[in-house]
């Protein structure tokens, strides 16, 4: 009737049966074509670039956005699931180059751009295969026959359309600004980019001495983080608002500043130096001074000083103070060199001041020939050359060694510089409060990075960069004409209409639409398109209407799919996927493009460093996936903790996870089904009827509509991790309390009612359970579905991802029965802990176990933990104070300092205290009023140390209310049934490792100790019923033999089956 099922914990071969049969019936696509006329419910694929590998992070992502959509589906929701390819930017040009054995924009120029982007569009598809082969292995389910592409001319024209709105909305602008700027790739980043790639990283700073102008000895103190710009230095800078001073110290014969500890030479001073600084900041002298003068910052402006180096001639006034409140004085002297072409709070300054603009380094981040010391050097290597120079000019008065975030280029690992371009911008600032306002609808998983690290982030925003000096990506749609005219070209249709050279099959990119020009409308003269392409996050951010080919068609299915009701990336893209999308979606729809996101943490491994090829601890997903299959590791990402916390994956944890969960629902299943075999159950022949059902089936049935109503809530509400961890603890109560309590149902001779019920239950609970996981646990789930249902019911659905997620019946929940089967576990649970300390294994009844709770349970279910603990008499009583008492003493910790001299006086008030009466005390209130020296304190159950003490024979639990007492004096015949409990279960092992079958029948045989054949013979009808022997032989055993230690008894113990 049903497929035999292993006990195999190895799911990886039947996930690629699995995966093959969805594969050849098509099912993700008819599961889609099945919800057609459903209500929309959208999901944005964040795209991942074709032409780099997928990582272990890339698994998280995947089964993250694959579960939500499954879950929707199965809610009856269409949900379009587009596949997406990033195909521009500069990682596909830095790859290309390195095939290419090229380096640099000039050798690209030089082998030819059309080529090279022929090169370009070839490359991003280098690992295209490997993705979606990876993408069918993890489950995740996404339309990888018509993906969008970031290349293709369609979705291009759809950002020419946005562009040109920005650009006539007056947001589009060329401006001179500094940026982040990598001299490696020759191109500035947005602001956005240049915050992705920070590293630590330890460099020198430098206190420099600018001698002030007609004096001999008197300078200004200024502090430098960035040594390499102090050539371009044309002014300083002051807090106009602090306190500044003049100092007089004496230098020795090395230049040092005398100490007060200095001895010999060194405290012999040869001149004298005047340093001005701020007065907060003196501690950078580390010596002797004598405080001469004192200014506010706004006495020190317009004071000239002389400049450290003679490379330029200024062709403005040069080389003064400026003051500038955003000197601060948490570091350095509170004085700073001001170099405008190289920091933007330079900038400022220089433009409030009309400073000369003096930029000694150029494109390629390398000092310029007029640098002559320093020409053709990259400028961060001269910062040694620099301060030496400074050095030998006596100009250098102190290097400080420091460690700071740096940024590096996110795609070449090149340290940034910040730097004086020409770009262009898209003006973000104008539309802050419609940012603000469109994130505040967004429902951020977890709410504190949209409100934090996002919201902080557009509190604080700035024009976008948005072009770049390459090659391969969007060409920006703006012409301009020498009469200073500017357009920007919206559609194919308005560029050919304005074009007299412009080829029908026309390919948006360069360097074909360089070639294109279009006529000045106002002069007449031939307009031709800037050089620059854009910041391919802008391609990103403009799928949701340019993966449509929005405007020109699918305005209905884009708007039916727009905003989208679910995204989900790692957490690195809140100023990346996220910005982007949110920013493009502001300017040309001002509305969130988004309503819910969970930010994902990133992936470490099991120590909680990052992972990296280069450490030697990164893993492979393609290894990992080998090992545990889709489903395990799934499972590991769902349960493990918070989605947007970091994930310590390793190979232990999935195999746990898969254990707990997965391995129990498989086994429970594996039971239902060898039974169900067995009887040949076929549950089409009967119906479930509630009202026939024992107090367990019941209870199983409320528990499991209380789970679908829990975890549909949970994920409803995108809470994944509380969700999974429902569903185990369900899995666990299922298996190793529902079967193991029923198992003797099972195995009752013909199918009374009970059995009926027995299978009924346990049968819609697997198949309700194997729907409510589908959407985790897509590969186990379809399998178990497929074997239980379509086996006896051939015209239900195809796969269970095609079925309906379960609606919880009201009127099976009974939370009363729940509640009190909560208190039945919580007691065993403390039985079993009783029974581990007093080291008396479960098969030795006991004679009575005390139970004190808020809740009395009835005899049904005190016979139940009878059974469960192998009790004989279950009591609950108010009064535990015939077997336990407590003691208490100060936790210095914390009562140390409030009490002082009288913790001694503490201690022995605490000794002479009623130790239940006050544990009572405690467990009503949390707290304990006690009299220490004629005054009533209160103390807090934290501030006492706790001990329990017992009553020989006596052993205690206690937790949540419940405490537990078992009674540990064993009586003769309590010891008996014990022996007689071993026995059994020994000759049930014996029956397994024999290999027989469930039914077969057996001969038992024992030797070798006289105690335990009078035990076997005095108990011989209940061993043989129990073990399905039908007889016992007390002589040499035969068949399987295996010699035992029962509880101190040597016994020699055979089996034999019994031919039928």
């Amino acid at each position: 009737m049903y497929d035999k099922v292993s006990t195999n914990l190895n799911f990886i071969e039947r996930e690629k049966e699995t995966l093959k049969f969805w594969e050849e019936n098509q099912i993700f696509e008819k599961s889609i074509e099945l919800r057609d006329k459903g209500e929309t419910y959208t999901f944005y694929d964040g795209p991942p670039t074709a032409n780099g590998k997928p990582h272990i992070g890339h698994v998280l992502t995947r089964v993250i956005k694959d579960l939500i959509p499954r879950y929707k589906t199965m809610k009856g929701y269409k949900v379009i699931r587009k596949a997406g390819w990033d195909t521009h930017g500069l990682p596909v040009e830095l790859e290309v180059e390195k095939k290419l054995g090229l380096d640099g924009k000039e050798q690209i120029e030089e082998y030819g751009l059309e080529p090279f982007i022929h090169e370009c569009k070839e490359s991003v598809w280098k690992y295209k295969g490997m993705w979606e082969d990876f993408s069918a292995k993890v489950g995740f389910w996404a339309d990888m026959e018509n993906p969008y592409v970031t290349y293709d001319n369609n979705f291009i024209e759809s950002e020419w359309w946005a562009l040109k709105q920005i650009f006539e909305k007056g947001l589009l602008y060329k401006g001179f600004k500094i940026v982040p700027y990598c001299p490696r790739c020759g191109t500035p980043l947005s602001s956005h980019e240049g915050a992705q790639g920070y590293k630590d990283v330890k460099e020198k700073s430098a206190i420099a001495k600018f001698k002030v102008k007609g004096t001999d000895n008197e300078y200004f103190l200024a502090w430098t983080t960035t040594p390499w710009t102090l050539p371009s230095n044309v002014a300083l800078c002051v807090n106009p608002n602090e306190t500044y001073v003049k100092v007089k110290v004496s230098l020795n014969a090395k230049g040092d500043v005398i100490k007060k500890e200095d001895e010999g030479e060194g405290a012999t001073g040869i001149r004298e130096e005047h340093y001005i600084l701020a007065k907060d900041l003196l501690s950078v002298i580390e010596g002797e001074y004598e405080v001469e003068e004192s200014y506010i910052g706004t006495d020190l402006e317009y004071k000239e000083y002389e400049p450290l180096f003679d490379y330029v001639n200024p062709d403005k006034k040069a080389y003064y103070v400026t003051c500038d409140t955003y000197v601060t004085l948490t570091d350095g002297t509170g004085v700073v060199h001001i170099a405008p072409a190289f920091g933007e709070d330079d900038s400022k300054v220089g433009q409030k001041y009309s400073l000369p603009f003096v930029q000694l380094v150029d494109g390629k981040g390398e000092f310029k020939p007029e640098v002559t010391d320093f020409a053709g050097v990259f400028c961060k290597d001269a910062d040694k050359g620099i301060l030496k120079m400074l050095e030998d000019k006596g100009l250098l008065f102190k290097v400080l060694k420091f460690e700071h975030s740096y940024p590096f280029c996110w795609r070449c690992d090149t340290p940034l510089i910040y730097y004086a371009r020409e770009s262009w911008f898209i003006k973000m600032t104008e539309v802050k409060k419609d940012l603000i306002r469109n994130n505040n609808t967004i429902h951020w998983i977890p709410e504190g990075i949209g409100k934090g690290r996002f919201g902080d982030w557009l509190n604080n925003v700035q024009d976008w960069g948005i072009s770049r000096n390459r090659y391969w990506g969007t060409p920006l749609n703006v012409w301009k004409c020498e009469c200073g005219h500017l357009h920007a070209v919206g559609s194919i249709e308005e560029l050919k209409s304005m074009s007299e050279n412009c080829p029908d099959d026309i390919e948006l990119h360069r360097p074909f639409i360089d070639d294109v020009t279009i006529q000045c409308p106002h002069c007449h003269k031939e307009m031709h398109r800037v050089p620059e392409v854009i910041d391919c996050w802008f391609d990103s951010g403009a799928m949701p209407f340019a993966q449509w080919h929005y405007p020109f068609e699918n305005e209905d299915i884009f708007k039916e799919n727009f905003p989208a009701d679910f995204i989900s990336e790692a957490v690195d893209q809140t100023r990346g996927w996220f910005y982007s999308l949110l920013a493009i979606s502001t300017l040309i729809f001002n509305e969130a493009p988004y309503k819910n996101l969970i930010v994902l943490g990133h992936v470490q491994d099991e120590n909680g460093q990052k992972m990296s090829k280069s450490k030697g601890n990164a893993v492979d997903p393609f290894d990992a996936l080998a090992e545990h299959g889709a489903d395990a590791i799934r499972w590991y990402f769902y349960s493990n903790s918070a989605p947007w916390l970091p994930n310590r994956f390793h190979s232990n944890a999935v195999t746990e996870g898969q254990r707990k969960f997965m391995g129990t629902f498989w086994n429970t299943y594996a039971f239902f089904v060898l039974y169900a075999n067995i009887d040949e159950f076929d549950p089409s022949k009967y119906t479930l009827e509630y009202d026939r059902l024992p107090v367990m089936d019941k209870w199983l049935l409320s528990k499991l509509n209380t789970v679908i109503q829990t975890v549909d809530n949970h994920l409803e509400n995108y809470r994944i991790t509380e969700s999974s961890r429902v569903l185990m603890e369900f899995v666990d109560e299922l298996s190793n309390w529902y079967v193991r309590r029923s198992r003797e149902r099972f195995w009752a001779k013909g199918m009374e009612q009970d059995k009926i019920n027995a299978y009924m239950t346990l049968y819609e609970t697997l198949v309700t359970l194997a729907k409510v996981s589908a959407p985790f646990i897509p590969f186990m789930a379809e399998d178990i579905y497929r074997n239980l249902v379509l086996n006896v019911t051939k015209d239900a659905p195809e796969s269970v991802h095609f079925c309906n997620y379960p609606v919880y019946n009201e009127a099976y929940i009974d939370k009363e029965l729940e509640t009190n089967m909560e208190e039945v576990l919580a007691i065993v649970v403390l039985g079993r802990g009783c029974r581990n300390t007093a080291n008396i294994k479960n098969r030795q009844p006991i004679g009575t176990m005390y139970v004190k709770a808020d809740n009395e349970l009835s005899n049904f279910y005190k016979e139940i933990i009878e059974d469960e603990l192998n009790v004989k008499e279950i009591t609950f009583t108010d009064d535990m104070r015939n077997f336990t008492s407590y003691s208490f003493k100060p936790q210095l910790r914390t009562l140390g300092k409030r009490f002082g001299k009288l913790i001694n006086e503490l201690k022995v008030v605490l000794s002479k205290l009623d130790g239940n009466k006050s544990m009572d005390e405690i467990n009503a209130t949390s707290q304990l009023k006690i009299t220490l020296d004629g005054k009533e304190e209160i103390l807090e159950k934290e501030d006492l140390l706790i001990e329990g003490a017992q009553m020989e024979g006596y052993v205690s639990n206690s937790d949540q209310g419940i405490t537990v007492v078992l009674d540990t004096n064993l009586t003769e015949e309590l010891i008996e049934e014990g022996f007689v409990r071993e026995i059994i279960s020994k000759i049930q092992t014996m029956r397994k490792e024999a290999g027989f079958e469930v039914m077969d029948h057996i001969k038992v045989y024992e030797d070798k100790n006289s105690k335990i054949e009078a035990i076997m013979k005095k108990n011989k009808k209940q061993i043989e019923s129990e073990v399905l022997a039908e007889e016992i032989i007390f002589s040499t055993p035969a068949g399987y033999e295996k010699e035992w230690n029962l509880n101190g008894e040597n016994v020699s113990l055979g089996v034999e089956k019994v031919e039928q």
